[in-house]
């Protein structure tokens, strides 16, 4: 229609005809169109709903995260894809929620041995990624951070679901070190000199004795988030010039606890009364909750250093910026989600199907579409990105998808369509939210169906379960939960997709 409209107008301005800005009044707009929005949508990896200023929290700051909520809006019932990294990934590249997607469960290639081979379960080949229908519609594509849809040379690679460019993991595994001895960079592995191997699980057996064992043990020369976030500035300034997509999926804060040395004194030593050993999985540290603190600012600065190159540029005004986390906050390798309040309150963590492991911080910035300071609490989640970005692209969105778009709501005007239900389901879990009500499976592995009901409005904790006494509801839920989903071969649902062997 661009192309049409322009040959147009060249046509009457050749004829000398003066209804040139007649033309321009009936589109309603003074001039030829602007070009499409670009899009920087970034995605935080374990970090909570409660970890981030507009969201409650207090130890830790965020003042370039928090900015997108004063320029902006936050979104305060948006769901992520999953309670864990690849099925969300998933749900939010193809616009399928875990009953639909490819993936819906985290899925190893390799063991975690350095020469293990790299990557998770890969994306098809004919995948209609949010890149590739972006990439179609003339955008320029980019990737950098965290991937874990198909390791190198896969069908899931990124290079092959629509990405222009990509650097960073492509490895989940390899992303538990943040000074990892390689990366990818458009299908080629990138060394970084000076980064040792390390089993993102190593436990140690001997107490630490000081600061300075621990960072000649663990630490490395170069910190990976450094690389991939000059990598997203270089991608932005090389595309000032036409309309980009970058996704900026960082791997932060995800275990092990690993933050450049000099960001720990940021934070208060009193914190940490003593190290953590490595009980709980991932490297040790001798100050867990400062490198956690440090690792969450770090991600803050990443997300600031980003906007500011959108004003250098002047691209602010024609860029949407969403923030998100692709789950809950974590349990392990050191991390203390009490200390923080992570979860702001909310039953579970990561890898639970209740609002804690699901629910995420979400804000969106979109000068001259979104008034600023706006709060909305449409009920949404990951699969609606697709929807709502291709609308934003001016870009024809595909039928049967799981996601709504969220335009009119980021616009303030128009009727916002609504889902029915949001459903989840993960490693025997099942999940729906359908208005106020939550339903809840969590012992499939065992063949149980029992399902709990809760009340969200009344009970945002989950601490009352209303399965008997309001068992009309259930009822409906139930039905919801059966309908909403497809078998699938590759990650079949335990209890429900296949018999349970309750002897193993």
């Amino acid at each position: 229609m661009m192309k049409t409209n322009h040959g147009l107008l060249s046509l009457l301005a050749w004829l000398g005809c003066v209804s040139l800005g007649i033309a321009a009044q009936v589109k309603g707009q003074e001039g030829p169109p602007r070009r499409p929005p670009n899009i920087v949508f970034f995605m935080a990896d374990d970090l909570g709903y409660g970890e981030v200023g507009a969201f409650g929290q207090e130890l830790i700051p965020t003042p370039n995260i928090d900015s997108l909520a004063r320029d902006g809006m936050i979104f305060t019932n948006h769901y992520s894809g999953s309670p864990v990294c690849a099925p969300s990934r998933c749900v939010l590249l193809t616009g399928l929620h875990t009953g639909h997607a490819q993936v819906r469960n985290n899925w190893e290639n390799g063991g975690w041995g350095e020469d293990q081979p790299e990557g998770q379960w890969p994306l098809a080949t004919d995948t209609a990624t949010l890149a590739r229908r972006l990439q179609a519609s003339g955008y320029a594509t980019g990737g950098v951070g965290k991937w874990g849809l198909g390791g190198p040379g896969t069908t899931g690679a990124p290079e092959k679901q629509g990405f222009d460019h990509f650097c960073g993991y492509l490895c989940q595994r390899i992303a538990h070190n943040h000074y990892p001895t390689h990366l990818w960079c458009d299908g080629e592995r990138m060394d970084l000199p000076g980064n040792k191997w390390f089993d993102a699980h190593h436990k140690l057996k001997d107490p630490l004795d000081t600061e300075a064992e621990y960072w000649e043990r663990y630490n490395g020369a170069i910190y990976a988030h450094d690389v991939m976030l000059e990598d997203a500035v270089s991608f932005v300034r090389d595309h000032r010039n036409e309309p980009f997509f970058l996704y900026y999926a960082s791997p932060i804060p995800h275990a092990a606890l690993q933050a450049p040395p000099q960001d720990l004194d940021a934070f208060p030593r009193e914190w940490d009364e003593k190290p953590y050993l490595g009980q709980k999985g991932y490297l040790p540290h001798p100050r867990p909750r400062a490198a956690y603190a440090a690792m969450v600012a770090h991600l803050d600065r990443e997300v600031g250093r980003v906007l500011a190159t959108l004003d250098e540029l002047d691209l602010r005004d024609n860029t949407i910026v969403v923030f998100t986390s692709d789950n809950g906050p974590t349990f392990n390798g050191g991390t203390d989600s009490t200390f923080f309040k992570s979860a702001a309150g909310m039953r579970g963590l990561k890898c639970s199907v209740y609002e804690g492991g699901l629910k995420v911080p979400t804000l969106v910035r979109w000068p001259g579409h979104i008034e600023a300071g706006r709060s909305s609490d449409l009920i949404s989640s990951f699969q609606d990105w697709m929807p709502t970005l291709l609308e934003v692209a001016g870009t024809k969105c595909p039928q049967g998808l799981d996601g709504i778009s969220l335009v009119p709501t980021l616009e303030n005007k128009g009727e916002q369509a609504e889902h029915e239900a949001l459903y989840f389901e993960y490693a025997g879990q099942q999940a729906l939210r359908a208005g106020r009500w939550k339903a809840v499976r969590r012992k499939l592995r065992k063949g149980n169906l029992e399902t709990e009901l809760y009340d969200l409005e009344a009970d945002p904790a989950e601490a009352k379960n209303l399965a008997r006494s309001r068992p009309e509801v259930l009822a409906r839920m139930v039905a919801l939960l059966e309908s909403s989903r497809t078998p699938s071969k590759q990650f079949p649902l335990p209890g429900i997709d296949k018999p349970v062997d309750n002897k193993k």
